[in-house]
C-alpha cells in the first residue's frame, strides 16, 4: 500500500487517512448511524451508540494500550549493560565498524517558549538515549529525519536535532540526513551515508513499537544499495507496561497516545511503510 502510494504521487495523504483510522475517529463516525437509527430501529441504533461509547472509552485507557503492545508487538528488549561494554570494547578494536543512528519521530515547528523550532518529545527522548549510548560506545552519531508528509515548512528534524545536541548536550552529530519524510525515506537516505563511511553495523535508535517497522526498512535499504550492515536495536519507551490500578481503566491522555501510537506502528506493518 506505502509503494502504491508513493507511484500514484498521493504520499501527502497518508497523515489524513492515518488520521481517519485512527481512534477516537472511527468511534465517531460510528456513532452517527448509530444515533440515526434510533429513530427507526431503536435496538440496533443503541447497539451501535453503546458500541461506540464502550470503544471511544477503552481507546483512551492506559490499559487497552497496555494490552495492545503486549499483544499486537513482541517483547524487543534494551541493550543490556553488558552488551553495551562488549560494543564498545570492539569500537575501541575498530572492528566492526559501527555507528548510532536516531531516528527522527516529528518536530514543533515552532515552540513559543523557544521562539524557535524543537523536537516533539518523542524525538527528544531518542535523540538523548542516542548521544548517551554514542558516549557509552564511543560509537559515532547521526541523526535521520527531515519534515513529515503533510507538516508545515520549516528546518528539519536533522537540523533541529544538530542545534540541541550541541547546544544542550555539548555533542556533535557525524551524520544529518534531512531529506526523509517517513521511515522507509530515513532508511534509503541514510544506508548511503553509512555506506560510504564503511560502516558495518548500527545500533538503530527509535521507540520499541516502530523497532520492527525501523530494523526492516534498513535492512531493505542496505540489500538494495547491496551493503551488509547489521542492524541491531536499540530501543526506547516501554511505556505502560508496567502500570497498575483501576487508573488505568479511566480515559486519559496518555492512554489515548499509547492506543493511537500502537496502532499507527501496526498499521505502518501492514501497509509497508
Amino acid at each position: 500500500m506505502n509503494a502504491l502510494l508513493i507511484q500514484l504521487g498521493l504520499e501527502g495523504l497518508k497523515p489524513l487517512a492515518s488520521a481517519l483510522l485512527m481512534p477516537p475517529t472511527p468511534w465517531l463516525l460510528l456513532a452517527l448511524p448509530g444515533a440515526l437509527l434510533t429513530w427507526g430501529r431503536r435496538r440496533l441504533g443503541l447497539a451501535l451508540l453503546l458500541f461506540a461509547l464502550l470503544a471511544t472509552w477503552l481507546s483512551c485507557t492506559l490499559a487497552a494500550g497496555q494490552w495492545l503492545l503486549r499483544t499486537v508487538f513482541p517483547e524487543v528488549e534494551p541493550l543490556a549493560p553488558i552488551r553495551i561494554m562488549k560494543i564498545a570494547e570492539e569500537v575501541r578494536a575498530g572492528t566492526p565498524r559501527t555507528a548510532v543512528i536516531v531516528l527522527g519521530g516529528g518536530r514543533e515547528a515552532y515552540a513559543v517558549e523557544y521562539a524557535a523550532p524543537s523536537l516533539s518529545g518523542l524525538t527528544l527522548a531518542r535523540l538523548r538515549y542516542g548521544i548517551w549510548l554514542a558516549r557509552r560506545t564511543g560509537a559515532p552519531l547521526g541523526f535521520s529525519g527531515g519534515v513529515g508528509h503533510g507538516s508545515r515548512p520549516g528546518p528539519s528534524e536533522a537540523q533541529i536535532a544538530e542545534a540541541i545536541a550541541a547546544e544542550l548536550f555539548m555533542t556533535r552529530l557525524r551524520w544529518t540526513e534531512s531529506r526523509s519524510r517517513d521511515t522507509r525515506e530515513n532508511a534509503a537516505y541514510t544506508v548511503p551515508l553509512l555506506a560510504a563511511d564503511g560502516i558495518e553495523r548500527v545500533l538503530l535508535v527509535t521507540h520499541a513499537a516502530h523497532m520492527r517497522r525501523a530494523q526492516r526498512a534498513f535492512r531493505d535499504a542496505a540489500h538494495a544499495a547491496g551493503w551488509q550492515l547489521e542492524v541491531i536495536a536499540a530501543p526506547i519507551g516501554h511505556e505502560g507496561r508496567s502500570e497498575h490500578g483501576l487508573g488505568r481503566w479511566l480515559p486519559g491522555v496518555e492512554g489515548l497516545r499509547l492506543v493511537r501510537y500502537v496502532l499507527h506502528e501496526q498499521l505502518g506493518l501492514w501497509a509497508g511503510a
